[in-house]
């Protein structure tokens, strides 16, 4: 079939045309992308071990706003394919002035039930800066997709000591997740 507008005009009224395709493809895409933010306190007990001691704490319940956050994005645990860990940042709560002083490294764990079956990691800071009431550990960058499913998991932490710590300590923990899903 032969065009009737000459090859550099049908070209220079395609190039639009493809553009305008290609930022909607990028709106669609950017709705299937959102953010689950997540908190929760937990308790670091006193203790007069020494430094380099390792410390495990209990698995610690999480209630995730997963299942609301799918449903305010038009989808549910069902359509999600890719979940990453943003940002995991712990702060010092009570004693308001308590310092992560105490902390050489730690680590944090994520799993589907308290048992810890099939807990990954989730993020890492070594080592922990001297002076800090706030910490953002790394990211491990592994797959959680499983874990934010269900809307409930449990974090699990283990540390090294850089010395004793005189008095329990309540630490909130908030996270963010980058989520990638279809819609349904």
């Amino acid at each position: 079939m032969k065009s009737f507008l000459p090859k550099p005009l049908a070209l220079f009224l395609l190039l639009p045309a493809l553009l305008l395709a290609a930022s909607s493809c990028q709106k669609i895409a950017d709705l299937l992308s959102f953010k689950v933010s997540d908190s929760t306190n937990f308790t670091i007990p006193a203790t007069g071990l020494l430094a380099g001691t390792a410390l495990n704490l209990p698995g610690i319940a999480v209630s995730s706003t997963s299942s609301s956050t799918y449903a305010g994005n038009n989808t549910t645990a069902d359509y999600v394919q890719d979940v990453t860990l943003d940002k995991l940042t712990l702060t010092t709560t009570d004693p308001s002035t308590q310092t992560f002083d105490f902390l050489k490294s730690i680590s944090i764990y994520i799993a589907t039930d308290a048992a810890g079956s099939n807990k990954v990691l989730l993020a890492s800071l070594n080592p922990v800066p001297t002076g800090q009431t706030t910490i953002s550990l790394t990211p491990s960058g592994n797959k959680l997709d499983m874990y934010l499913r269900s809307g409930n998991y449990t974090l699990f932490t283990s540390a090294e000591l850089a010395k004793a710590l005189p008095q329990d300590t309540k630490v909130r923990a908030d996270s963010q997740f980058n989520v990638k899903a279809n819609l349904k």
